[in-house]
C-alpha cells in the first residue's frame, strides 16, 4: 500500500496531514524497519496529529498513552482487577470447592479475565493489522518510567510477573512525542528513530490553513500564513515567550472566517491575540503597533 515515500506523503495528505519530505522519510523508515519514532519539537507543530493521521492511513486502531509527572507502570501497562479476584475467591469458598493452596490458588486468580489492560498491553495484543501507539509527551514522565519503557521499545514485549513475557502478535507502529521540557535518556533515544519537527515554512503553513479552513478566502489564508511566519521570525519572535503552533494558526483562521473577515487589520489582530497565544504576557505583547509591523506587505 505504501510502497514509497511519495505514496506515504500522498496518503497523509489525503487525510489532511501535509508532511514535508524529511518527515515523510522518517515515518517511512520507521514503518519499514519496524522501529519506534521519536518526534521532538515545540508544542503545536503536529506531532500528535501525525499519529492520528497514520492510524487513518494504515487503518489501525490508535491507542494513546498520555504521559505526566508521576505516571506509574500499572497505569501504562496493566493492573489486576482485585475486586473481581476477591469475589471469585469468595464464591469458590461459598461453594465449598476450595481452590487448593499455593500455586493452584495463584493460577486460578491470575488469569487473563482479571487483567485490566492499559495502553502498552492493549497495543501489544491488538489484533491484525495491529495498532498505532502514541506515547504522548514522554518528557513529562520521570526517568524510572523511561527505564520501564526500554523493553517495549527495544523488543516490542513486556514482562508481567504473574504471566511471563508478552510479545506483540503484530508489532505496533509506535510514535513517541516530546516537547523537550527535559532531555530524554540516551537509552530511549537509541531504541528509536529520531526526527525534529519544526514549524512549517510559509508555503506549507498556507497549504495547511487552506486545507483545514476551506471557507477562508485565498487572500485571508495568505495573510494568516504570512503574519504567523513573520511573528515566529526575528526580530519579532523576541517579543514573545512562545510562538503559536500550527493548531493556533488554523484556529485563528477559523475565528477570522467566523468574524466575516476579508482582511486582517492591526486592531483585529490584537483583539484576537488570545487565539494565537495562551499566555497573558504574549497576548499583551501583540500591541496595535507590533501588529501593524507584522501586517506590512513583504518586500519584493
Amino acid at each position: 500500500m505504501l510502497a514509497s515515500i511519495d505514496a506515504l506523503q500522498q496518503a497523509l495528505a489525503g487525510v489532511g496531514y501535509l508532511a514535508d519530505r524529511r518527515l515523510a522519510t522518517a515515518v517511512f523508515l520507521a514503518l519499514k524497519l519496524q522501529r519506534p519514532l521519536l518526534l521532538e519539537g515545540e508544542p503545536g507543530v503536529g506531532k500528535t496529529e501525525l499519529a492520528k493521521a497514520l492510524s487513518q492511513v494504515l487503518q489501525r486502531q490508535l491507542i494513546r498513552l498520555q504521559c505526566y509527572d508521576g505516571l506509574e507502570q500499572r497505569e501504562a501497562l496493566y493492573e489486576w482487577n482485585y475486586a473481581a479476584q476477591l469475589l471469585h475467591l469468595r464464591v469458590a469458598e461459598g461453594r465449598s470447592q476450595g481452590l487448593g493452596e499455593g500455586d493452584d490458588a495463584e493460577r486460578e486468580v491470575y488469569q487473563g479475565r482479571y487483567l485490566i489492560r492499559r495502553p502498552l498491553l492493549q497495543a501489544l495484543q491488538a489484533p491484525a493489522p495491529g495498532a498505532v501507539l502514541l506515547i504522548d509527551e514522554v518528557d513529562r514522565a520521570d526517568e524510572p518510567f523511561e527505564a520501564f519503557l526500554l523493553e517495549y521499545l527495544g523488543e516490542y514485549q513486556v514482562s508481567i510477573p504473574e504471566l511471563g513475557t508478552i510479545s506483540a502478535a503484530c508489532k505496533p507502529v509506535t510514535l513517541l512525542t516530546s516537547n523537550r521540557t527535559r532531555d530524554l535518556n540516551d537509552a530511549v533515544k537509541r531504541r528509536c528513530l529520531y526526527h525534529w519537527l519544526d514549524y512549517p515554512d510559509r508555503e506549507r503553513e498556507l497549504a495547511i490553513v487552506r486545507a483545514q479552513v476551506p471557507q477562508a478566502s485565498t487572500a485571508l489564508a495568505e495573510q494568516v500564513a504570512s503574519f504567523v511566519a513573520r511573528l515566529r521570525s526575528a526580530p519579532f519572535a523576541n517579543a514573545f515567550q512562545r510562538a503559536p503552533g500550527i493548531a493556533e494558526s488554523v484556529e485563528w483562521a477559523k475565528a477570522l472566517v467566523a468574524l466575516d473577515t476579508l482582511a486582517i487589520d492591526p486592531e483585529l489582530a490584537s483583539d484576537t491575540a488570545g487565539i494565537l497565544f495562551k499566555q497573558r504576557e504574549d497576548v499583551a505583547a501583540l500591541t496595535h503597533e507590533l501588529a501593524t509591523e507584522l501586517l506590512k506587505p513583504d518586500e519584493a
